[in-house]
């Protein structure tokens, strides 16, 4: 049985990568960090449909809650499959208004949490010949955002450290790749007006928001794919603005 471990996997985007995964035969791990009642909620939704997802609850941008993490994850399965890091912030700011505070709290979460938990589970993915690892970035680490400076400098970063890390692990059959979803509906864009969103539609060729389902599946395919590494997936609807 293939094992996949999501993190920031009960909500969004999360929630629906662990479905897809759920569906397709894996056992599915969903890391949450403080929001108990919806990990819970999300672990019940699934058992209706008959899966059984672990819950795991560790801050990923805390060095030794992801090593407890990893610890907790290999004394229940042998090996881990799949990483898919998820988890993330962002703050909808001019940069005059951005402070320390702000721009640490997204690159701990958004990238230093994907520096841990990769190098976490390399050695364990090597020593079993291979894995995939998936990392999700964004649209705005590609073309950058107005107000948003350090979540699109954040998000760069991921793409960097996939290309980086998908060379390095390559001749060990760890497979490192990158989904860049553009405008998906989730909580994260809440705040956008009507207005902001029929702009945002209007530059969008496909004509519609993404869905979270339509990067899950993207997500997948990467998961699934034995010679693909370093590639960087945009899920936009072909949105390049």
């Amino acid at each position: 049985m293939k094992t996949a471990l999501i993190t920031g996997g009960t909500k969004g985007i999360g929630k629906a990568i662990a479905l897809k995964f759920l569906q397709s035969g894996y056992e599915v791990v969903l890391n949450y960090r403080s929001d108990e009642a919806a990990a819970l909620a999300a672990q019940e939704e699934f058992n209706m449909q008959g899966y059984c997802p672990v819950l795991l609850r560790a801050d990923v941008s805390d060095e030794q809650q992801v090593r407890s993490m990893f610890r907790e994850f290999f004394s229940i399965y042998d090996k881990l499959d799949v990483l898919v890091n998820n988890a993330g912030i962002s703050r909808i700011k001019v940069i005059q208004d951005t402070t320390l505070g702000d721009w640490n709290a997204i690159f701990d979460t958004n990238i230093k949490s994907i520096f841990l938990t990769c190098r976490e589970v390399a050695d364990k993915m090597i020593f079993n010949g291979g894995g995939s690892i998936i990392n999700v970035a964004s649209i705005w680490g590609e073309v950058g955002a107005s107000c948003e400076v350090a979540y699109s400098a954040s998000k760069g970063a991921v793409i960097a450290f996939t290309k980086a890390l998908a060379k390095e692990l390559a001749p060990s059959n760890v497979r490192v790749n990158c989904v860049s979803p553009g405008v998906i509906d989730t909580e994260m864009n809440s705040h956008l007006s009507a207005e902001e969103t029929e702009e945002l539609i209007s530059a969008i060729p496909m004509g519609r928001i993404g869905a979270p389902e339509d990067v899950a599946e993207v997500c997948l395919s990467l998961a699934e794919c034995a010679y693909v590494t370093g590639e960087v997936l945009s899920v936009g609807g072909g949105f390049s603005k």
